[in-house]
């Protein structure tokens, strides 16, 4: 039981943040693309959840397309593409760049990739 339901009474999401929430001690945490299940609020959520754990001493490992979770503070990002595997700025991670290119210009791309 997580809360007063079981993981599966509760939606993909919900479960998700309940089942990270129980991890209350210090350790090394692994996550594969945690915000596939998290609406952009959840992931606030649970970038206020890895915040906290991580200043009481925590360690993550996370692999996430999420420009939300790849702001944390102090965030060694590390980068995997055609040119190897290299540290990059937050502002330079494809995320970012497509997110903030999508917000500034909505209307243009919706208009292009509409039309593909």
């Amino acid at each position: 039981m997580f809360g007063d339901r079981t993981l599966h009474e509760q939606s993909h999401g919900e479960s998700f943040l309940n089942f990270i929430t129980a991890f209350t001690r210090p350790g090394l945490y692994l996550m594969d693309e945690p915000e596939a299940a998290l609406s952009p609020n959840r992931q606030l959520s649970l970038f206020s959840r890895i915040a906290e754990m991580a200043r009481d001493g925590a360690q993550y490992i996370i692999v996430t397309h999420s420009p939300i979770l790849l702001a944390l503070p102090d965030a060694d990002i590390i980068q995997f593409d055609g040119d190897g595997i290299h540290y990059v700025d937050y502002r330079q991670t494809e995320s970012y760049r497509i997110t903030e290119l999508f917000i500034n210009h909505r209307e243009r791309m919706v208009e292009e990739l509409a039309k593909q």
